[in-house]
C-alpha cells in the first residue's frame, strides 16, 4: 500500500500504529461532516505546504478513486471557492499557527453560500493538523526519499488480491476490528489500475480537445508569429514541448504517476516558519496551558462535540505516544524516562510559543544535545529540509527503533500545537 514506508517505520511501535491506523482511517474513510473527495483534498493542500511529494500522490490517487474531480488537481484556481478559502488557515497553521485568531474562523464561517460549518471546519482542521505532522515523520524518517529520484514514484493502485496498509501491519498489532472495517468500507482499497487508467485518459482527452478549439481560436485572434504554442495545465507553461498536453497524472504510456508539480497546491509559497519571540506587548503573546487553553479541559470537548469520537482517537494516541518505553532512550541520557520525553515535548511547543508554568525549561539545554535539538526542530518547522544525513547523524549510539520514537514525539507534539491554536480560535469565535 502508499503508506507502506510509513507503517513499517511506525511499525517499531505496534501499540502506537495501531492507534495511528485508527485515526487516520476515521479521519479519511468513515462517516464525518466532510465529503471524501474533499477530504483527500484537503490533505493535498496540507502535504505541499512542506513539499511533501509522499503524501501528495497518496491522496491525488485516493482522490480519483472516491470520484473526485479531475480538474480540481490543475490547482487551487480550480477548485470550488469554499475551499480554496481554506487555504490561508492551512497555510498559517503549517507554519506559524500561533497566528490563527477568530477572525480567521469567522471569515470562513460567515453566512453565504461559500460558508463552513462549525462541525466542517472542525474536521477540516483536524485534517490539516494530521498532515502537517506525518509530513514531519514521513521527512524525518526518510520515507520521501522511497518516492525514488526527485520523491516522484509511481502510483500503483492495489489489485484484487494485494494487501491494503491495515492488513498489512496485522502483525504488528493492527485491531481485528480495524482490519474488518478497512475491507468493508477503506477508500484504500483493491481496484483496478486499467480503470483508473481509462478514467484518467478520458478527461484527458476531453481537456485536450477543449484546450486545442480554444488555442485555435486564439491563433485566428492573434495572427501568426505570436510566439510558440502555449498549453496551460495545473499553473505551467508547457512551450513547444510534445508532450505539453499530458495530464499531470499519466504518462506517454498511460501510466499513473505523481503530481508533478506541488506549487499548484499552494498559495505563498514564500511563507514560513519563523522563530517564536515575544519583543513587547504588540506582539503575539505567549500561550500558556494551564492558564489560557489545554487540551484535556478544552480542546478535547470541544472538537468530540463537533466531529463525533474524534477526541477520543486523538487523545488515545497522544496517551498512546506518551506510553511507549523509552527506558533505553533515557539512560543514556542519564535521566527518567518521563522526564526525557517531557523534555522534547515541550521543547517542540515552546518552538510554537506554548509553555507549561510548572515547567523550567534549562532542563531543555540539560537533556537535548545539540545535534539532537538542531534535528527536532528541523523536522517540527521545516521538515522538507531534513535528508537521511540528519537522520544517520545525530544519536549515533541509539537504535533506529529509538530514533523513530523521537519521530513519533515530534507528530503528536506538533499536532497538538496546531490543534490547541486553531481550537482556542474557534472557541473565541463561538463565545
Amino acid at each position: 500500500g502508499r503508506l507502506e514506508a510509513v507503517t513499517q517505520q511506525m511499525g517499531y511501535h505496534p501499540q502506537y500504529l495501531d492507534s495511528f491506523l485508527k485515526t487516520q482511517h476515521y479521519l479519511l474513510h468513515m462517516d464525518g461532516p466532510l465529503p471524501f473527495d474533499c477530504r483527500h483534498y484537503i490533505a493535498i493542500m496540507a502535504a505541499a505546504r512542506h513539499q511533501c511529494r509522499y503524501l501528495v500522490n497518496l491522496h491525488l490517487l485516493q482522490f480519483l478513486r472516491v470520484g473526485g474531480d479531475p480538474q480540481w488537481l490543475r490547482g487551487l484556481d480550480f477548485i470550488p471557492p469554499k475551499l480554496r478559502n481554506l487555504n490561508e488557515i492551512n497555510k498559517i497553521l503549517a507554519h506559524r499557527p500561533w497566528l490563527i485568531n477568530k477572525e480567521h474562523i469567522e471569515k470562513l464561517l460567515k453566512i453565504s453560500e461559500r460558508s463552513w460549518s462549525l462541525a466542517e471546519l472542525v474536521h477540516a482542521v483536524v485534517l490539516l493538523a494530521h498532515c502537517h505532522a506525518l509530513a514531519s515523520f514521513v521527512f524525518g524518517c526518510g520515507c520521501e526519499q522511497d518516492e525514488g529520484p526527485g520523491g516522484r514514484g509511481s502510483l500503483k493502485p492495489l489489485s484484487p488480491g494485494n494487501q491494503c496498509f491495515c492488513e498489512a501491519t496485522a502483525s504488528n498489532g493492527c485491531s481485528q476490528e480495524l482490519l474488518r472495517i478497512s475491507r468493508k468500507r477503506s477508500l484504500d482499497s483493491c481496484m483496478e489500475l486499467d480503470s483508473l487508467r481509462e478514467r484518467v485518459q478520458r478527461i484527458h482527452v476531453e481537456t485536450e480537445g477543449r484546450e486545442e478549439t480554444r488555442l485555435l481560436q486564439q491563433d485566428r485572434e492573434e495572427g501568426e508569429g505570436q510566439g510558440a504554442e502555449v498549453v496551460v495545465w495545473g499553473g505551467t507553461d508547457h512551450r513547444s514541448d510534445p508532450s505539453a498536453g499530458l495530464s499531470p497524472l499519466t504518462d506517454a504510456d498511460g501510466e499513473v504517476t505523481g503530481a508533478t508539480n506541488l506549487a499548484c497546491y499552494m498559495q505563498d509559497p514564500d511563507f514560513g516558519y519563523q522563530d517564536f519571540a515575544r519583543r513587547d506587548e504588540d506582539q503575539t503573546q505567549v500561550f500558556r496551558v494551564q492558564q489560557d487553553y489545554s487540551w484535556e479541559d478544552h480542546g478535547f470537548s470541544l472538537v468530540n462535540r463537533l466531529y463525533s469520537d474524534i477526541g477520543y482517537l486523538l487523545d488515545e494516541k497522544f496517551r498512546m505516544v506518551d506510553s511507549l518505553q523509552s527506558s533505553a532512550m533515557a539512560k543514556r541520557q542519564g535521566c527518567e524516562p518521563s522526564v526525557f520525553k517531557r523534555g522534547i515535548w515541550n521543547y517542540i511547543h515552546c518552538m510554537f510559543g506554548i509553555r507549561y508554568d510548572d515547567y523550567d525549561y534549562a532542563e531543555v539545554n540539560q537533556l537535548l544535545e545539540r545535534m539532537l535539538k538542531v534535528y527536532i526542530k528541523t523536522v517540527t518547522c521545516y521538515p522538507e529540509k531534513t535528508n537521511l544525513e540528519m537522520f544517520d547523524r545525530f544519536w549515533k549510539q541509539f537504535k533506529h527503533s529509538e530514533k523513530v520514537h523521537v519521530n513519533l514525539l515530534i507528530l503528536e507534539a506538533r499536532m497538538q500545537a496546531e490543534l490547541l491554536y486553531a481550537l482556542q480560535a474557534i472557541t473565541q469565535y463561538m463565545i
